[in-house]
């Protein structure tokens, strides 16, 4: 909830219209019960609320493919698969907000927020956000006008600054969004950056995690691919679910009381494609089933505000040897890796002769392993999901795909003209790391 009023804190009222810290940070449920006092300020100045009105406009501004919309994202079969992420996290955060408007308004039209220091009158930019023809004559015709119109305005604008500010996480219900006096407004230039790109561009990684830590922290910082902050760690969403269905580009919050210094987590190697290589071809082939390889994540020292990680795997069965793999380039060979559609190679047939490869062997190579001859299979069903992050650690992040086994009878097909392929065979749900 937020912070309860205190006699050295201004009563809501006049210009004032929340109580929030100079700076402190929220959940997304307790900011939005914190704008709650904009809303009955509306409700006030009508004096005589159509609910139906309010709710279809909430629907409307946070909904993608209205008039209203905030966002005129397209989100079609060719989007690229950050936008088709991006704009199925607006979809359901939009309706979710929503949701708890209908509500608010219900809740507020009965049980009134005091506002000792009188009535709301905010002075609110307009921002361009479209109001639904019904809601134009309702606050701004004769039950309202101007101060109606801006407590309205300065409310659908917190909302449509909220949901944006949480598109990049998984866990969106749950991370701490920076918040002042202002609500989210700090997050608008950080905000048109992010929105510029995903409209206009395919949008990389790195800005993702920017307007993520612009969001949590209010700072900029180096490039990378993601953050630890005071009490957290926010890092891509593969990190602790299954590469075959995990998304590509989306993070997760993952609070920690321990991470008490801010820090950006970035590749070992800024580009790849300088990487040294190992041909497959070198490299012995499989000689059975793999036995199981355990996986951990260890982050190194922060150095300038920086730091990497790595993915530290032991196989067991060759007396505890270890590798070690660059937890940003595996981030990275996640991101570009193909997905194999079990009914796309369902209906096609002549599939191509694969060689095996010694997953071993692979995850102990130097620099990142690559094929000239002919598409090799990878068997990494018996390993948890950070083995097969691992591989896609090691592996060129070119023509690589991930398939569920039960589909491996299938042909490869990473890409339409098919180049050889590093082809990793996975369980379609792979255990979880203990």
């Amino acid at each position: 909830m937020p912070p309860s009023q205190t006699s050295t804190t201004p009563a809501l009222g006049g210009s004032r219209w929340n109580t929030f810290p100079a700076t402190g940070t929220m959940t997304a449920r307790e900011f939005f019960t914190g704008t709650e006092p904009l809303l009955q300020g509306v409700i006030d100045a009508l004096q005589s609320v159509d609910r139906e009105i309010l709710g279809a406009q909430i629907h409307a501004t946070l909904g993608l493919g209205t008039r209203e919309t905030s966002l005129p994202l397209a989100i079609g079969p060719d989007a690229a698969s950050a936008t088709r992420e991006l704009g199925a996290q607006a979809e359901a955060i939009g309706q979710e907000i929503a949701s708890w408007a209908t509500a608010a308004v219900d809740r507020l039209l009965t049980h009134r927020i005091p506002l000792p220091a009188g009535p709301l009158v905010v002075r609110s930019h307009c921002y361009g956000h479209l109001l639904t023809h019904p809601a134009t004559d309702l606050l701004m015709g004769r039950r309202g006008g101007p101060v109606t119109m801006q407590l309205y305005n300065e409310w659908l604008h917190q909302m449509v600054l909220l949901r944006d500010a949480l598109l990049p996480f998984t866990n969106w219900q749950d991370v701490p969004l920076l918040v002042t006096p202002t609500g989210l407004r700090h997050t608008e230039p950080a905000r048109d950056r992010f929105l510029t790109e995903l409209l206009v561009r395919q949008i990389r990684h790195t800005s993702i995690v920017n307007f993520a830590r612009h969001t949590v922290t209010g700072n900029s910082g180096p490039d990378g691919y993601g953050f630890d902050h005071d009490g957290g760690t926010v890092l891509p969403a593969v990190v602790d679910a299954p590469p075959l269905t995990a998304p590509r580009h989306l993070l997760t919050w993952r609070p920690d009381p321990a991470v008490g210094e801010s820090a950006t987590y970035v590749a070992e190697v800024r580009d790849y494609y300088a990487a040294p290589r190992t041909l497959i071809e070198h490299l012995p082939p499989a000689t059975g089933t793999p036995g199981p390889i355990t996986a951990r994540i260890v982050a190194e020292p922060v150095v300038d505000g920086t730091r990497t990680a790595h993915v530290e795997v032991t196989h067991t069965a060759h007396n505890d040897a270890t590798a070690s793999i660059d937890l940003g380039q595996c981030l990275r060979g996640h991101r570009f890796a193909h997905r194999q559609d079990p009914a796309a190679h369902a209906e096609a047939s002549g599939a191509r002769d694969a060689r095996t490869a010694d997953t071993w062997a692979v995850l102990c190579a130097p620099g990142l392993v690559w094929t000239e001859g002919g598409d090799v299979t990878l068997d990494a069903t018996a390993q948890d999901n950070a083995v097969v992050l691992a591989l896609l650690g090691r592996l060129y992040p070119d023509h690589v795909v991930l398939r569920a086994a039960d589909h491996r009878a299938g042909p490869v097909t990473a890409t339409r003209n098919g180049p050889s392929g590093l082809v990793i065979d996975i369980r379609r749900e792979a255990p979880q790391e203990s």
